[in-house]
């Protein structure tokens, strides 16, 4: 039981979805954002917009957004944001 138990709190599922393209040639630079819940109620001060990670990147020109999840058994759930560009 306890071995079971660990295992499914060890799991999770992750999932990266295309949100968006451009006409822009895809770039070398990569920027990412990031936010982390618990429960699905707290979210203290987090940001994963597209233009957290586009700053973090250093990217002016935006080629492609992309939206990866994951969720831990719904207590922990991750966004990140990951754009590409020049």
């Amino acid at each position: 039981f306890l071995i079971v138990s660990v295992a499914l709190l060890l799991s999770s599922c992750a999932i990266t979805l295309p949100v968006n393209a451009t006409s822009n040639e895809v770039g070398s630079k990569v920027g990412m954002s990031k936010a982390t819940g618990y429960l699905n109620v707290i979210w203290i001060d987090q940001d994963a917009s597209i233009q957290k990670a586009a700053k973090q990147g250093g990217i002016t020109k935006i080629s492609t957004v992309d939206l990866k999840q994951t969720n831990m058994l719904g207590i922990i759930q991750t966004y990140e944001c990951i754009v590409t560009g020049n």
